[in-house]
């Protein structure tokens, strides 16, 4: 008999490689270094949009060894796994009917790919005990921007960005204010927590920390859709964790401190007001348009989802709907934009009904994540409901930062909470 050659009797490249996959899975410096990549994306997001991406994708290339892929497979039957995928799959197929160019088409993709990261950090995070990490670092990050938010209203020249608005280092005065907005909304159980339990310091600590995000709201600068979210969680919170008499008392509280604060903020009065001027006076002088704008937007965007109700127009036509739409002159009737600033429509004009029933059980099955007690259950109710809210107003699941805050609150949390579960059903 002829013996085979030697080449066939050694392992494999592939082989040697499933051989070890186990213990790759199961690498205590893997895991811990996708732990740390995840804890640089919440501090670095509220500062820049280059640093979470490159952390971002070094957290795919440490976490994929280290899946569970059988496991992982069981968990993408779930729908709260498995829809985002259904997004972006759309968003592909939907490249083939579009009637924007080629470059708007694959542009329009990049917003919904983000999502597909929520599954593997959900996946990670139910096996990590770091997730708080993760929460802790971006509140971190936060408080001191919010420190530094009011050392750029006095001086300047400590900005580090040339932004458009007083008290606002970099990026711009909406991604701030919904960072705020969360940070302080989540610190609303923890404070709850530890008085309730007589823990004085810590819940100070908790209500001082929320008093500097409120407070740079206030006088420093905010956006008007975190205005809106600020009512919307406080209903949450008290449905959720106070009783008839306390929800009473949080409702007085509200109502004194919104006096106070308009009283002595004519910052806050004149954001405001502006609305009503926007309004009136938006198709005139279209730099004070803000109102106007999404109005017209919205009528615009209603018209197109007209057109083509069941499938929409293709990935990234919006761009082109609002050309066919544009008048001539200078008005608003006359702009074309990309972004319809509300998420249901920019679905709509883009994949038509079919997109808006996949976006809403999206949110409904991770919303779903969130329905026992505890601080995890709780952060990742305050990130979705926030992005729900603040997305009657602009497309903030598809923007840059707004979309990131989604992806790494729910899927940190969601894991966070899944770990829980299974810790209390063992």
């Amino acid at each position: 008999m002829i013996a085979e050659p030697a080449a066939w009797s050694a392992p494999s490249g592939w082989q040697v490689l499933r051989s070890r996959w186990p213990s790759l899975s199961n690498s205590a410096a893997l895991i811990g270094a996708a732990d740390a990549l995840v804890v640089l994306i919440a501090a670095s997001l509220p500062w820049s949009t280059t640093a979470p991406s490159i952390f971002g994708g070094l957290w795919l290339l440490a976490v994929t060894p280290t899946i569970d892929w059988r496991g992982y497979a069981r968990e993408l039957m779930r729908p709260a796994f498995a829809l985002p995928f259904a997004l972006l799959l759309l968003a592909l197929l939907g490249t083939l009917w579009s009637d924007g160019d080629w470059a708007n088409r694959l542009h329009a993709i990049k917003p919904v790919a983000k999502l597909v990261l929520i599954p593997p950090l959900l996946h990670h995070f139910s096996r990590s005990e770091r997730g708080i990490w993760v929460c802790f670092a971006f509140l971190a990050s936060c408080a001191l921007l919010a420190v530094f938010s009011w050392i750029v209203l006095l001086n300047p020249a400590w900005k580090i960005a040339a932004t458009a608005s007083a008290g606002v280092p970099v990026k711009n005065y909406i991604d701030q204010s919904q960072e705020f907005t969360l940070c302080a909304l989540a610190l609303a159980l923890p404070a709850l927590t530890f008085w309730r339990s007589g823990r004085a310091i810590a819940a100070v600590a908790c209500l001082a920390l929320i008093l500097l995000f409120a407070t740079s709201m206030v006088f420093v600068a905010s956006s008007r859709t975190a205005l809106l979210c600020i009512p919307i969680l406080l209903a949450l919170f008290a449905w959720k964790h106070l009783g008839r008499r306390a929800t009473l008392v949080l409702l007085a509280g509200t109502v004194a401190a919104s006096a106070l604060a308009w009283t002595a903020s004519p910052y806050l009065r004149q954001r405001i007001t502006d609305i009503a001027v926007e309004y009136r006076h938006g198709h005139e002088d279209i730099s004070r348009a803000s109102t106007a704008q999404r109005l017209t937007y919205w009528r615009k965007s209603l018209h197109a989802f007209g057109e083509a109700p069941l499938i929409g127009h293709g990935t990234g036509s919006i761009k082109r709907q609002f050309e066919r739409a544009a008048t001539g002159g200078s008005s608003l009737d006359a702009e074309i934009v990309s972004n319809p600033h509300n998420q249901t429509l920019n679905v709509a004009v883009q994949w038509g009904l079919f997109g808006v029933i996949l976006l809403y059980a999206m949110w409904i099955a991770q919303l779903r994540l969130f329905t026992g007690e505890g601080l995890a259950a709780w952060i990742g109710l305050v990130v979705i409901v926030q992005n729900i809210a603040s997305s009657l107003l602009n497309s903030h699941l598809f923007d840059f930062h707004e979309g990131w805050m989604y992806a790494l609150g729910v899927g940190v949390a969601g894991g966070m909470a899944l770990r829980a579960k299974a810790g209390t059903q063992s």
